[in-house]
């Protein structure tokens, strides 16, 4: 089984948290997107990175000194979005870090896959970001199936926890043999589930944490999560989606 996340934006370096065990696996192809990036202008990159002045900046400056075979943050300590937050990895302990080592992959426009040991460096970079790489007309394009390759194992379960944004770049290469079952974490507005994108992201962190806790092997434990007011509707689940509904 593989569970599937988003990144997130914030990004920050931490030398207390638990130490990175290894380097991305797609470390070529990142240095690639970097060398594409450093031969940017400053005002190329806040028009691709849809950002204010200060941000670019940074980032930029960042850039010109990254070093990704030295960077010292595990992946799963240097995200620092809502999902992470709730996911609360500061306060795993070592059987959960096995299990999310093993279990958990983090989607990224620059990393392409990571593994929550893997060690990074901050980056700015969405995969929707329309950058162009040798032949490659965006992000999409350049990883191809690279990443669904990465991420189906021998059981050909994958557990989707990510925003839209990142779980294409695995759905369209799904085969038919694969069991993909998508996580909502929504409320009933009429007789429709809606999902508000704060609430959404504490869920799936909350709920990445609910499996690594448990160590959870069979996808039917997870109806069992009731976490945030959150409970599994079997009325509105499908066969591929299980919906959680918030009271």
């Amino acid at each position: 089984m593989k569970i599937i996340i988003s990144p997130a934006k914030q990004m920050r370096t931490d030398l207390d948290g638990m130490a990175p065990v290894g380097l991305p696996v797609f470390l070529d192809e990142a240095n690639t997107i970097l060398a594409v990036l450093r031969s940017m202008t400053l005002e190329e990159l806040q028009n691709l990175w849809c950002c204010n002045a200060a941000i670019a900046q940074l980032n930029f400056e960042r850039l010109q000194k990254m070093c990704l075979e030295s960077a010292v943050t595990s992946a799963i300590e240097a995200y620092d979005g809502i999902q992470y937050k709730y996911m609360a990895p500061g306060v795993f302990e070592n059987g959960e870090f096995s299990y999310v080592q093993e279990h958990l992959r983090i989607l990224s426009g620059f990393y392409g896959v990571l593994r929550p040991l893997d060690a990074v460096t901050p980056y700015r970079l969405e995969m929707q970001a329309k950058l162009k790489i040798g032949a490659s007309k965006h992000l999409y394009d350049y990883w191809g199936a690279k990443l669904y390759n990465e991420v189906v194992d021998e059981s050909r379960i994958i557990i989707n926890l990510a925003s839209k944004e990142y779980s294409k770049c695995i759905e369209k290469y799904l085969q038919p043999e694969d069991i993909y079952i998508t996580c909502v974490f929504g409320e009933l507005v009429g007789s429709k589930v809606v999902q508000k994108g704060v609430y959404a992201k504490m869920a799936r962190g909350e709920m990445v944490r609910y499996m690594a806790e448990r160590c959870i092997e069979d996808v039917e434990a997870l109806k069992d999560f009731n976490y945030l007011g959150y409970g599994f509707s079997q009325e509105y689940s499908k066969k591929n989606e299980f919906v959680f509904l918030r009271a």
